[in-house]
């Protein structure tokens, strides 16, 4: 069979004869979704385990609602207008809700920024701001020990609305649902403390139960209480095909359920080589955000294989932190002894390159400099064709294939 990979605005071809090929993971396409206006209204006017926005808040209460920052994909710009429209039907005045963008550990918007995210509507109507690490309350602590501590606007609000977009998240288990409150409006440190958890087995994409991540950060946000969420689920094409609103986490499980139709993928057995993409520009950019499929191959792959991660990263490694970390480290497991040690941001996503890397060999197609890959402890190959010939050799003949071209979007799950 040839399979397809694009990388940066370009794509690669590998044939791999159809005897060796395990399984070809795509995510499944929604041809009959509905209209997004149509799909909000749904989710909105039966929400799941509380009464309707409009029921709930209040006229002259302050409200924030809590949305991602540009990293993300969630549509806030076409999701706002019927959450406005949820809030004036009752009673609410414009000047007491507050968009407040969850900054988490990244930068701050430029003005421009903030208002292509809020829409025009939104922009325009209510007051639209980042949140502020510099400015917080401390609700108290988990009994992990993660302090809460919680943007001003958003902890003393009446009324806390988070939206969010539903996708899968490599040691929280998926995006969407408490992680607007945590990580999205804390400070630094408690980051950090909740996200040195990811060393745990049970720190991995789709778990939910048990993930000492996920419980943490949907702990912290019942200190600070969360009233109302809308979360959306978005295909390859960013468009929304799902949407659940309601309470905190009995929607959030429910859009974590429709993301699973879409993208949770059954293989048969673990493959010997695994090629897989992030789906080519811009999510492939830099390594940095290039890992996300990575870290979704590596449920794939057996012990002792090959995974080749095919994306442009013409913009290098991608951030300081995690730059710094891969190019100081001696060996790979050094990275894993650190991030038990020191818990950096930036270092997390080095220390998770390091654990696939003591269980399988990383060859990668890229624009990166040859020199710099084989620093970082990575393979560099020109072409998907040639490290898929490598690999092979490496592996042995028939060698069993799971090819994965949208790789940050498929979870491979073992058939049990």
């Amino acid at each position: 069979m040839e399979l397809s990979f694009k990388i940066g605005t370009g794509s690669q071809s590998v044939s791999v004869a159809d005897e060796d090929l395990l399984a070809l993971l795509q995510p499944e396409e929604i041809l009959t979704a509905a209209p997004e206006e149509e799909i909000l209204e749904n989710a909105l006017e039966n929400p799941i385990g509380t009464p309707r926005l409009r029921e709930i808040v209040r006229p002259g209460e302050k409200i924030a609602v809590v949305t991602s920052d540009i990293t993300r994909p969630m549509p806030t710009a076409r999701v706002m207008g019927p959450v406005l429209d949820e809030l004036y039907a009752a009673g609410c005045r414009r000047e007491d809700i507050t968009l407040v963008f969850a900054l988490g550990s990244h930068r701050g918007h430029i003005p421009e920024e903030r208002r292509r995210l809020a829409g025009e509507r939104a922009w325009e109507e209510i007051r639209c701001t980042d949140a502020n690490p510099n400015d917080c309350v401390r609700l108290g602590m988990t009994r992990n020990g993660t302090p809460v501590d919680i943007d001003r606007r958003v902890a003393e609000a009446d009324r806390r609305i988070c939206l969010g977009n539903i996708e899968y998240h490599y040691f929280a288990g998926y995006s969407g649902g408490a992680k607007a409150i945590m990580p999205g409006v804390s400070t630094r440190a408690a980051i950090q403390a909740n996200h040195s958890r990811m060393v745990d087995p049970m720190a991995r994409a789709g778990q939910l139960e048990g993930n000492p991540v996920r419980m943490d950060i949907e702990e912290a946000a019942g200190l600070v209480g969360v009233d109302f969420i809308l979360n959306v689920v978005l295909d390859a094409h960013k468009r929304i095909v799902h949407a659940a609103a309601g309470d905190v986490t009995m929607a959030h499980r429910a859009g974590c359920r429709y993301l699973d139709k879409m993208y949770r993928r059954e293989i048969p057995a673990l493959a010997d080589i695994v090629l897989v993409s992030q789906g080519g520009a811009p999510k492939d950019l830099n390594l940095y955000q290039t890992h996300k499929a990575l870290a979704n191959a590596e449920h794939a792959v057996a012990p002792g294989g090959v995974i080749i991660l095919a994306g442009s990263c013409r913009e290098g490694l991608g951030e300081a932190t995690f730059q710094e970390w891969m190019l100081s480290a001696g060996e790979p497991h050094a990275l894993v002894e650190r991030i038990q040690r020191e818990f950096r941001l930036g270092g997390h996503k080095a220390a998770a390159i390091a654990m696939v890397l003591e269980r399988a060999d990383i060859y990668l197609v890229s624009e990166l400099p040859d020199d710099l890959v084989r620093r970082i402890f990575l393979q560099p190959y020109p072409s998907v064709e040639e490290a898929y010939l490598a690999a092979r050799e490496k592996c042995g003949p028939g060698a069993k294939v799971i090819a994965m071209p949208y790789g940050g979007s498929t979870l491979p799950v073992l058939k049990r």
